[in-house]
C-alpha cells in the first residue's frame, strides 16, 4: 500500500471511533476499506476487530469512569456474548476467502438496508424482558453476529437494550461499549492466534481509534446518529457494489 492509502485508512479510522462512541457503526467504514484496499477478507475482518477494539477500549473506560455502567447488571449478558462471540469468529475462519467475497457484500446490502429504516431511539421504555432473559436470547445472536461479521452491533444492541431490557438510552450506549469490546477483544484475541491480522495497519488504526472514541464520548450523544448516517448508508453500498461486481 502505498502512503496516501495508509493515510486514508488511519483518517478513517479516526472518524470511526468519533462516530462509534456516539452512535455505533464506525466498523461500517473501516472493514469496507479494508476490503476495498485489497486486504484478503479474514485479513480485513482480523484487522477491523484489533483496531475497533482498541478504540472501543478508550471509550468503554471512558464511560466507566463516569459512572454509566453497571457491571452487575451485566453479570448475565457478558458471559453470553463471549460465547456468541467466540463461535461466530471460529465459524467465520472456516468459510473460504471467495465464499466470503459473496457473502460480505451481501451482509453490507443488508446492514445499510437496516440503516435506512432504522428507528429512533426512546429515552425509556417498559422492559420486554428481563436480565437472564435478554442474555440468552439477544446476547448469544449479537455475539455470534459480531464475531462473524461485526459493523452495526453498536448501532442494534443499543436499540435493543432500550425496546426490550428498559435501559436508559445514555446507559445503554454505554453498556454498548462494554459488551463491543467483550466481543472485538474475544474475537481479536482468536483471529491474533491464526494469523490473519495485518498489524502495521492495526496499531496505526487503532491509535487514530483510540483518539477518536475519546473525543467522540464526551460529545453528545444524541447528535451522533443523525450526522454519520448518510454517510455510513452510501459508502456501505459503494463497497458492496464494488465487491459484488468485482472481476
Amino acid at each position: 500500500m502505498d502512503g496516501a492509502l495508509i493515510a486514508a485508512l488511519v483518517g478513517v479510522a479516526f472518524a470511526a471511533g468519533l462516530i462509534s462512541s456516539m452512535a455505533g457503526a464506525g466498523g461500517l467504514l473501516t472493514l469496507p476499506l479494508l476490503l476495498w484496499a485489497g486486504l484478503p477478507p479474514l485479513a480485513a475482518l482480523a484487522t477491523n476487530k484489533v483496531q475497533s477494539a482498541m478504540g472501543t477500549l478508550s471509550s468503554s473506560w471512558n464511560f466507566f469512569r463516569r459512572g454509566h455502567i453497571d457491571l452487575t447488571a451485566l453479570r448475565w449478558l457478558l458471559p453470553t456474548v463471549l460465547v456468541g462471540s467466540i463461535a461466530g469468529t471460529l465459524t467465520v475462519q472456516r468459510i473460504d476467502n471467495q465464499q466470503l467475497m459473496t457473502v460480505l457484500p451481501l451482509l453490507l446490502i443488508a446492514i445499510a438496508c437496516y440503516f435506512l429504516v432504522k428507528p429512533t431511539l426512546a429515552s425509556a421504555l417498559p422492559a420486554r424482558l428481563g436480565n437472564r432473559q435478554f442474555a440468552v436470547w439477544v446476547g448469544c445472536a449479537v455475539g455470534f453476529y459480531g464475531g462473524f461479521f461485526g459493523p452495526a452491533t453498536g448501532s442494534i444492541l443499543p436499540f435493543l437494550l432500550v425496546s426490550l431490557a428498559g435501559r436508559e438510552l445514555v446507559r445503554a450506549t454505554a453498556e454498548t461499549k462494554l459488551l463491543i469490546l467483550t466481543i472485538n477483544g474475544s474475537s481479536a484475541l482468536l483471529f491474533i492466534a491464526a494469523g490473519y491480522v495485518h498489524w502495521p495497519l492495526a496499531l496505526m488504526m487503532g491509535g487514530a481509534q483510540i483518539i477518536g472514541a475519546r473525543i467522540g464520548s464526551n460529545w453528545v450523544l444524541s447528535r451522533g446518529a443523525g450526522l454519520v448516517q448518510p454517510v455510513i448508508v452510501v459508502v456501505t453500498l459503494l463497497v458492496a457494489a464494488k465487491l459484488l461486481w468485482a472481476p
